[in-house]
Protein backbone atom coordinates (compact mmCIF):
# COMPACT_ATOMS: atom_id res chain seq x y z
CA UNK A 1 0.00 0.00 0.00
CA UNK A 2 2.06 3.49 -1.18
CA UNK A 3 1.25 6.39 1.29
CA UNK A 4 1.62 9.93 -0.61
CA UNK A 5 2.28 9.32 -4.17
CA UNK A 6 1.82 11.81 -5.21
CA UNK A 7 0.77 13.99 -2.17
CA UNK A 8 -2.69 15.65 -3.33
CA UNK A 9 -3.91 18.63 -0.81
CA UNK A 10 -3.12 18.50 2.18
CA UNK A 11 -5.95 18.13 5.12
CA UNK A 12 -4.38 20.33 8.05
CA UNK A 13 -6.80 19.51 10.72
CA UNK A 14 -6.62 15.90 10.06
CA UNK A 15 -2.61 16.02 9.96
CA UNK A 16 -2.83 18.34 13.48
CA UNK A 17 -4.69 15.41 14.92
CA UNK A 18 -1.68 13.12 13.89
CA UNK A 19 0.82 15.51 15.52
CA UNK A 20 -0.96 15.20 18.83
CA UNK A 21 -1.25 11.34 18.98
CA UNK A 22 2.45 11.06 17.94
CA UNK A 23 2.98 13.42 21.09
CA UNK A 24 0.30 10.81 22.96
CA UNK A 25 2.71 8.31 21.80
CA UNK A 26 5.88 9.77 23.23
CA UNK A 27 4.70 10.41 26.40
CA UNK A 28 3.37 6.60 26.87
CA UNK A 29 6.84 5.79 25.94
CA UNK A 30 8.49 8.17 28.44
CA UNK A 31 6.34 7.24 31.25
CA UNK A 32 7.46 3.32 30.11
CA UNK A 33 10.90 4.19 31.90
CA UNK A 34 10.85 7.63 33.48
CA UNK A 35 12.37 9.37 30.87
CA UNK A 36 13.47 10.06 27.81
CA UNK A 37 14.24 12.74 24.96
CA UNK A 38 10.79 13.84 25.14
CA UNK A 39 11.76 17.71 24.69
CA UNK A 40 12.60 17.40 21.02
CA UNK A 41 10.51 14.62 20.52
CA UNK A 42 7.57 16.80 20.91
CA UNK A 43 8.65 20.04 19.47
CA UNK A 44 9.51 17.96 16.13
CA UNK A 45 5.89 15.98 15.64
CA UNK A 46 4.61 18.44 13.72
CA UNK A 47 7.45 17.69 10.62
CA UNK A 48 7.00 14.16 11.29
CA UNK A 49 3.38 14.16 11.08
CA UNK A 50 3.50 15.78 7.99
CA UNK A 51 6.76 13.81 6.56
CA UNK A 52 4.97 10.57 7.20
CA UNK A 53 1.00 11.40 6.38
CA UNK A 54 1.21 13.86 3.67
CA UNK A 55 5.06 13.56 2.22
CA UNK A 56 6.83 10.98 1.93
CA UNK A 57 6.57 8.30 -0.40
CA UNK A 58 6.59 4.86 0.93
CA UNK A 59 5.12 1.59 1.14
CA UNK A 60 4.94 0.58 4.88
CA UNK A 61 4.63 -3.30 3.90
CA UNK A 62 7.69 -3.23 1.27
CA UNK A 63 9.87 -0.76 3.66
CA UNK A 64 12.69 -2.02 1.10
CA UNK A 65 11.18 -0.05 -2.27
CA UNK A 66 13.38 1.20 -4.44
CA UNK A 67 11.47 4.46 -5.30
CA UNK A 68 10.83 5.34 -1.80
CA UNK A 69 11.70 9.03 0.04
CA UNK A 70 13.89 8.30 2.03
CA UNK A 71 14.19 10.00 6.10
CA UNK A 72 16.85 10.14 8.11
CA UNK A 73 17.12 10.65 11.26
CA UNK A 74 20.56 12.69 11.92
CA UNK A 75 20.36 13.78 15.88
CA UNK A 76 19.66 9.97 16.37
CA UNK A 77 18.27 10.94 20.70
CA UNK A 78 14.99 12.17 18.81
CA UNK A 79 14.08 8.59 18.56
CA UNK A 80 11.23 8.80 20.37
CA UNK A 81 9.29 10.35 17.77
CA UNK A 82 10.33 8.52 15.14
CA UNK A 83 9.10 5.72 17.14
CA UNK A 84 5.78 7.65 17.18
CA UNK A 85 5.62 8.12 13.80
CA UNK A 86 6.63 4.65 12.40
CA UNK A 87 4.21 3.17 15.38
CA UNK A 88 1.11 5.29 13.87
CA UNK A 89 2.02 4.70 10.66
CA UNK A 90 1.74 0.57 10.93
CA UNK A 91 5.16 -0.05 10.59
CA UNK A 92 5.81 -1.17 14.12
CA UNK A 93 3.04 -2.20 16.79
CA UNK A 94 1.80 0.55 18.86
CA UNK A 95 1.99 -1.81 21.55
CA UNK A 96 5.81 -2.07 21.33
CA UNK A 97 6.23 1.79 22.07
CA UNK A 98 5.86 1.06 25.75
CA UNK A 99 9.42 -1.18 25.65
CA UNK A 100 11.20 2.39 24.57
CA UNK A 101 14.63 2.30 26.22
CA UNK A 102 14.03 -0.77 28.01
CA UNK A 103 16.77 -3.91 27.88
CA UNK A 104 16.17 -5.62 25.02
CA UNK A 105 13.64 -3.68 22.75
CA UNK A 106 14.07 -2.57 19.37
CA UNK A 107 13.11 1.10 20.66
CA UNK A 108 16.48 2.68 21.79
CA UNK A 109 16.53 5.80 22.71
CA UNK A 110 19.16 6.06 19.97
CA UNK A 111 18.39 5.03 16.54
CA UNK A 112 19.48 1.42 15.81
CA UNK A 113 19.12 0.01 11.64
CA UNK A 114 17.84 -3.32 13.35
CA UNK A 115 14.31 -0.99 14.19
CA UNK A 116 12.00 -1.37 10.78
CA UNK A 117 11.92 1.78 9.00
CA UNK A 118 15.29 3.01 10.30
CA UNK A 119 17.57 4.16 7.12
CA UNK A 120 20.65 4.98 9.23
CA UNK A 121 22.28 5.17 12.48
CA UNK A 122 21.97 8.33 14.22
CA UNK A 123 23.34 9.95 17.04
CA UNK A 124 26.93 10.55 16.55
CA UNK A 125 25.79 14.10 15.56
CA UNK A 126 27.08 15.36 12.16
CA UNK A 127 27.20 12.69 9.86
CA UNK A 128 23.65 12.46 9.12
CA UNK A 129 23.84 14.87 6.14
CA UNK A 130 26.76 13.55 4.58
CA UNK A 131 24.91 10.02 4.64
CA UNK A 132 22.10 12.02 2.99
CA UNK A 133 24.25 13.16 0.63
CA UNK A 134 25.21 9.54 -0.39
CA UNK A 135 21.93 8.21 -0.90
CA UNK A 136 21.16 11.22 -3.29
CA UNK A 137 24.11 11.20 -5.38
CA UNK A 138 23.10 7.01 -5.58
CA UNK A 139 19.86 7.99 -6.33
CA UNK A 140 20.58 10.69 -9.42
CA UNK A 141 22.97 7.36 -10.58
CA UNK A 142 19.99 4.85 -10.35
CA UNK A 143 17.53 7.81 -12.39
CA UNK A 144 15.06 7.34 -9.24
CA UNK A 145 13.15 10.72 -8.71
CA UNK A 146 12.83 9.74 -5.27
CA UNK A 147 13.82 12.50 -2.71
CA UNK A 148 16.22 12.23 0.74
CA UNK A 149 14.80 14.18 3.79
CA UNK A 150 17.69 14.45 6.43
CA UNK A 151 16.24 15.76 9.87
CA UNK A 152 19.44 17.32 12.07
CA UNK A 153 19.47 20.53 15.12
CA UNK A 154 20.68 23.44 15.73
CA UNK A 155 23.34 21.99 17.89
CA UNK A 156 24.76 19.46 15.47
CA UNK A 157 25.46 22.43 13.37
CA UNK A 158 28.11 23.25 15.67
CA UNK A 159 29.66 20.69 13.57
CA UNK A 160 31.98 20.67 11.00
CA UNK A 161 31.03 17.67 8.90
CA UNK A 162 27.89 19.47 9.01
CA UNK A 163 29.20 22.25 6.74
CA UNK A 164 31.21 20.32 4.39
CA UNK A 165 28.34 18.20 3.36
CA UNK A 166 26.40 21.62 3.03
CA UNK A 167 28.60 22.52 0.68
CA UNK A 168 28.60 19.62 -1.18
CA UNK A 169 25.32 19.07 -1.81
CA UNK A 170 25.01 22.63 -3.33
CA UNK A 171 28.21 21.66 -5.73
CA UNK A 172 26.73 18.82 -6.45
CA UNK A 173 23.65 20.40 -7.49
CA UNK A 174 21.46 18.04 -5.33
CA UNK A 175 17.56 19.49 -5.94
CA UNK A 176 16.23 16.11 -4.66
CA UNK A 177 17.66 16.83 -1.05
CA UNK A 178 16.16 18.46 2.06
CA UNK A 179 17.47 19.26 5.13
CA UNK A 180 14.78 19.94 8.09
CA UNK A 181 16.95 22.30 10.76
CA UNK A 182 15.40 21.72 14.04
CA UNK A 183 16.37 24.90 15.76
CA UNK A 184 14.75 24.76 19.37
CA UNK A 185 17.21 25.98 20.84
CA UNK A 186 18.79 23.80 23.41
CA UNK A 187 21.52 21.02 23.89
CA UNK A 188 22.82 18.68 26.32
CA UNK A 189 23.11 21.15 29.09
CA UNK A 190 21.18 23.98 28.44
CA UNK A 191 20.84 27.11 25.49
CA UNK A 192 22.88 26.04 22.52
CA UNK A 193 26.85 26.90 23.46
CA UNK A 194 27.58 28.04 19.88
CA UNK A 195 25.56 31.52 18.25
CA UNK A 196 24.49 29.63 15.13
CA UNK A 197 22.50 32.82 14.11
CA UNK A 198 21.27 33.60 11.56
CA UNK A 199 21.10 30.22 10.55
CA UNK A 200 18.79 30.52 7.24
CA UNK A 201 21.69 33.11 5.83
CA UNK A 202 24.34 30.08 6.74
CA UNK A 203 22.70 27.72 4.56
CA UNK A 204 21.67 30.13 1.72
CA UNK A 205 25.17 31.11 1.71
CA UNK A 206 26.19 27.77 1.56
CA UNK A 207 23.79 27.75 -2.04
CA UNK A 208 20.43 25.77 -1.04
CA UNK A 209 17.59 27.54 -1.55
CA UNK A 210 16.04 28.38 2.56
CA UNK A 211 12.93 28.85 4.42
CA UNK A 212 12.67 29.29 7.68
CA UNK A 213 9.06 28.55 9.43
CA UNK A 214 6.84 28.32 12.98
CA UNK A 215 7.70 24.52 12.94
CA UNK A 216 4.76 24.09 15.16
CA UNK A 217 2.67 25.40 12.44
CA UNK A 218 1.28 22.46 10.42
CA UNK A 219 0.10 24.68 7.42
CA UNK A 220 3.82 26.48 7.32
CA UNK A 221 5.29 23.00 7.27
CA UNK A 222 3.01 22.29 4.80
CA UNK A 223 3.79 24.90 2.65
CA UNK A 224 7.61 24.70 2.88
CA UNK A 225 7.77 20.48 2.38
CA UNK A 226 5.98 21.93 -0.87
CA UNK A 227 7.74 24.46 -2.15
CA UNK A 228 10.96 22.12 -1.67
CA UNK A 229 9.73 20.26 -4.35
CA UNK A 230 10.46 22.23 -7.15
CA UNK A 231 13.83 20.24 -8.98
CA UNK A 232 15.83 23.66 -9.78
CA UNK A 233 19.66 22.68 -8.98
CA UNK A 234 19.55 23.46 -5.93
CA UNK A 235 19.53 21.20 -2.59
CA UNK A 236 16.56 22.62 -0.10
CA UNK A 237 16.90 23.74 3.49
CA UNK A 238 13.86 24.65 5.86
CA UNK A 239 14.87 26.02 9.19
CA UNK A 240 12.15 24.96 11.75
CA UNK A 241 11.89 26.86 15.07
CA UNK A 242 10.26 24.35 17.23
CA UNK A 243 9.40 24.32 21.17
CA UNK A 244 10.43 21.82 23.23
CA UNK A 245 8.28 19.82 25.00
CA UNK A 246 5.40 21.19 22.52
CA UNK A 247 2.00 20.90 24.41
CA UNK A 248 3.03 20.19 27.79
CA UNK A 249 3.47 23.27 29.76
CA UNK A 250 5.95 22.06 32.61
CA UNK A 251 8.24 20.63 29.61
CA UNK A 252 8.40 23.41 27.74
CA UNK A 253 9.14 26.32 30.59
CA UNK A 254 12.06 23.67 31.84
CA UNK A 255 15.54 24.74 31.99
CA UNK A 256 16.50 20.64 31.35
CA UNK A 257 14.24 19.53 28.71
CA UNK A 258 16.58 18.08 26.89
CA UNK A 259 16.16 14.54 28.84
CA UNK A 260 13.59 14.85 31.19
CA UNK A 261 13.28 12.22 34.03
CA UNK A 262 11.03 12.23 36.78
CA UNK A 263 8.37 9.49 38.61
CA UNK A 264 6.20 7.28 37.26
CA UNK A 265 3.29 9.48 38.86
CA UNK A 266 4.05 12.32 37.61
CA UNK A 267 4.05 10.94 34.20
CA UNK A 268 0.91 9.78 35.05
CA UNK A 269 -0.01 13.68 35.84
CA UNK A 270 1.44 14.64 32.85
CA UNK A 271 -0.24 12.95 30.51
CA UNK A 272 -4.03 13.36 31.95
CA UNK A 273 -2.79 17.19 31.77
CA UNK A 274 -2.17 16.92 27.96
CA UNK A 275 -5.17 14.77 27.27
CA UNK A 276 -7.68 17.28 29.09
CA UNK A 277 -5.54 20.21 27.04
CA UNK A 278 -5.80 18.03 23.77
CA UNK A 279 -9.46 16.69 24.06
CA UNK A 280 -7.54 13.40 23.42
CA UNK A 281 -9.20 10.37 25.16
CA UNK A 282 -6.34 7.55 25.50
Amino acid sequence: MLRNSPPGSADVAALERKATRLRRHMLTMARGQGQGYIGQGLGIADTLAALYFHELRYDPHNLAWPDRDRFLLSTGHYSIALWAALAEAGIIPVEELVTYGADNSRLEMSTLDTTPGVEVIGGSLGHGLGQGIGQALGLRLDRSDARVFVELSDGEMQEGSTWEAAMSASHFELDGLVALIDCNGIQADGPVVLNMEPVADKWRAFGWETTEIDGNDMKAVLDALAGARKRNGKPKAIVLRTLPGKGVPRIETSEKSHFFRIDVAQWDGIIAEFDKSMGTHQ
